[in-house]
């Protein structure tokens, strides 16, 4: 059993030295432990989970799956909204990993801007047309993209966007969270 440790802090963000003063740890235990060359008490494995908000569990799973990767193949998209129910044309990827910075999902825009209302939000957004073409309207203009362009922009800008064409588009979106953790 190895405990996991280097991975999750890196996750956070964090240097061995904030997780040291997070947790009233010493750098050079921490180092030990990430090393293997220690293993933590019951007490100070709940230090740690508590310092980087994951289960004690998450500490020692032997599945990397677990937090670091997650493979969704395209049979086994998550309908946002429930199984079964994709009315929003919206499906989760990497759903299994948390925390993330990152939420990515595949969305197959409506043929119509009046099916799809100005969004705006927090982080930034990137966005990869992987079948068809769509129209990404903002305020001040609206941009066309086809299979293979993609655009990167600040996500407090209102925008929405819709297919063109007589097939759906299909977009990989990929939107940064803040989580307000940082070295």
């Amino acid at each position: 059993m190895t405990i996991r440790l280097k991975l999750l802090r890196r996750q956070m963000g964090w240097s061995l030295e904030v997780l040291a003063q997070q947790t009233g740890l010493t750098k050079s235990y921490l180092s030990k432990v990430e090393r293997g060359m220690s293993v933590p008490s019951i007490a100070v494995a709940l230090k740690l989970s508590k310092a980087l908000g994951v289960d004690v569990e998450q500490l020692f799973s032997e599945s990397h799956n677990q937090v670091s990767m997650a493979i969704t193949r395209a049979a086994d998209r998550t309908p946002m909204g429930g199984p079964g129910v994709n009315d929003s044309g919206v499906e989760s990827i990497a759903a299994t990993v948390a925390p993330k910075r990152m939420l990515p999902f595949v969305v197959h825009p409506p043929q119509d801007f009046a099916a799809s209302a100005f969004k705006e939000h927090e982080g930034e957004e990137f966005l990869f047309v992987h079948k068809g073409s769509i129209e990404i309207e903002f305020p001040n203009e609206t941009v066309r993209l086809k299979s293979g362009d993609s655009i990167y922009f600040n996500a407090l800008i209102p925008h929405r966007t819709r297919s063109l064409g007589r097939a759906s588009a299909e977009v990989l979106v990929v939107i940064s969270q803040d989580d307000g953790h940082g070295a």
